[in-house]
């Protein structure tokens, strides 16, 4: 059993796919395959229940998850340990945002990382904000941006880089006598305006709120995952959605997009970088940490 091993193991019980896995490590199927099955040789037990249609961790897949994800984390602690020059560090941190936080965010932030720790590689994975802090303490993420929520699971570190505005949108132009281009002047108009929201998350849960507070059961047009699904279907003209003010910045419907002013105003994101406390003395998670200066 060895580092590259335990890595090869915890890529393929991320993704369960043997492809996609094994062109994540740079080696063939049948060499993954063969390193998988000597691992669940050496352990005496089946990691992985396998056909050909679908792959899944076992019972005792899921224990050695934990053991090798620990393990690899405390080699990589002591090898750079070892070394007092950060320019020497080396090995990967798994990093997860939103598609709009790679553009407003993270492209300032991996331009100086690359050039203060060239040997550390980012693993960068995109998705919806609202999995991003469930990922990191899941441990399938090393550090996450994404909104702070009401209050902070326990465990978890939080470092703030930016605040935006929670906003309503519509579209620039009406082409929907049900959809107004001003923001509906009622409790009574805003019951007859179909909305866009977000699955869940920390948008749905304040404009649930809000709507509570004003007494109305909305017109739920569309549940959609992630902002930009949202800014785009406001585009079409098909209804009102809530998005955070950074998303309209860089979406390539801004044109087609105008922020409504409507009070009471909802509860600005607080955006910034969420890892897990014990992983902070990584000095790789510690290296991208250091980034972002205290607000």
């Amino acid at each position: 059993m060895d580092i590259r091993t335990l890595k090869n193991f915890l890529t393929l019980a991320d993704n369960l796919h043997f492809g996609r896995t094994s062109a994540a490590c740079h080696i063939s199927p049948s060499a993954l395959s063969r390193n998988i099955k000597q691992l669940e040789g050496e352990l005496g037990v089946i990691l992985f229940k396998r056909d050909n249609r679908s792959v899944v961790l076992t019972e005792q897949g899921y224990k050695f998850q934990q053991y090798a994800r620990e393990a690899v984390s405390h080699w990589v602690q002591i090898r750079n340990q070892l070394s007092d020059d950060s320019d020497s560090l080396h090995g990967e941190i798994r990093l997860y945002c939103s598609v709009t936080a790679v553009y407003s965010l993270l492209f300032d932030l991996l331009n100086r990382f690359r050039h203060d720790f060239s040997g550390i590689e980012i693993k960068l994975h995109t998705g919806d904000p609202e999995h991003a802090i469930s990922r990191v303490i899941a441990e399938k993420e090393d550090i996450s941006i994404a909104a702070h929520p009401r209050s902070l699971p326990r465990g978890l570190a939080f470092k703030p880089i930016t605040v935006s505005p929670l906003v309503f949108i519509g579209p620039a132009e009406q082409s929907d006598l049900e959809v107004p281009v001003v923001p509906p002047e009622s409790s009574a108009h805003w019951a007859k305006v179909p909305m866009i929201l977000a699955e869940g998350g920390i948008a749905r849960n304040r404009i649930d709120s809000w709507f509570r507070n004003i007494d109305v059961k909305p017109w739920i047009y569309a549940q959609v995952a992630g902002n930009e699904a949202i800014v785009s279907m406001v585009s079409l003209g098909l209804g009102i959605g809530i998005v955070p003010a950074i998303v309209l910045e860089h979406s390539p419907m801004c044109d087609r997009i105008q922020i409504l002013d409507v009070q009471p105003t909802l509860d600005p994101y607080n955006i910034g970088l969420f890892a897990l406390k014990k992983n902070l003395k990584n000095p790789l998670v510690n290296a991208f940490w250091s980034l972002v200066t205290n607000q």
